[in-house]
């Protein structure tokens, strides 16, 4: 695929194409979501520059990946583009696997913590924040169209996972998480 150009002009009046052929409202839930999904992929690449982590980074990058199936997934609507890319049940096993591979290295957690540590590990942690509100922009299109049922358990994971990496960051780092408790 080669784009001649990045303008195209189509959008101009508060509408966007969606794979599949049918157009939305730019303020639509599904471009909504999709965006959000977006916005995350980018706080994934900001938090790439951060880690000094190549294991971590190696997994940062299959998930920027895979958030583009994910965001083709929400861009075609079910029915109406039938050779988009799904996640898939195993996205999500994989992603339960992987993060219980990494709390191992972790001790439990028996307070809250604030969101911090290093610098990869503070994005990591604004990443998360990112993955829970596209979380809530699936469940809203969830509500008035009908989505591929692995798209909210891959997202909700993939909150768990950032939250995990962004301990195991700290961690690897020798970053101290500073813990919340009521009383402070």
């Amino acid at each position: 695929m080669e784009l001649a150009r990045i303008y195209t002009r189509t959008g101009d009046r508060g509408e966007t194409g969606l794979l599949g052929g049918s157009r939305t409202a730019k303020d639509s839930p599904r471009v909504q979501a999709y965006g959000d999904v977006d916005e995350l992929n980018s706080v994934l690449g900001i938090a790439r520059l951060y880690l000094k982590d190549k294991e971590l980074d190696s997994l940062l990058e299959g998930l920027q990946r895979n958030l583009f199936i994910a965001g083709a997934d929400l861009a075609g609507p079910l029915g109406n583009a039938p050779d988009v890319p799904r996640i898939t049940k195993n996205h999500v096993v994989q992603m339960e696997k992987t993060i219980d591979r990494y709390q191992e290295e972790l001790s439990p957690l028996k307070v809250f913590i604030l969101p911090g540590g290093g610098q990869a590990g503070a994005v990591l942690h604004f990443a998360r924040s990112v993955a829970r509100r596209a979380e809530r922009s699936v469940v809203t299109l969830s509500k008035v169209e009908k989505v591929n049922e692995n798209l909210l358990p891959y997202i909700n994971r993939l909150s768990d996972l950032l939250f995990v990496m962004a301990r195991v960051a700290n961690r690897r780092e020798g970053n101290i998480e500073a813990e919340w408790h009521p009383s402070n």
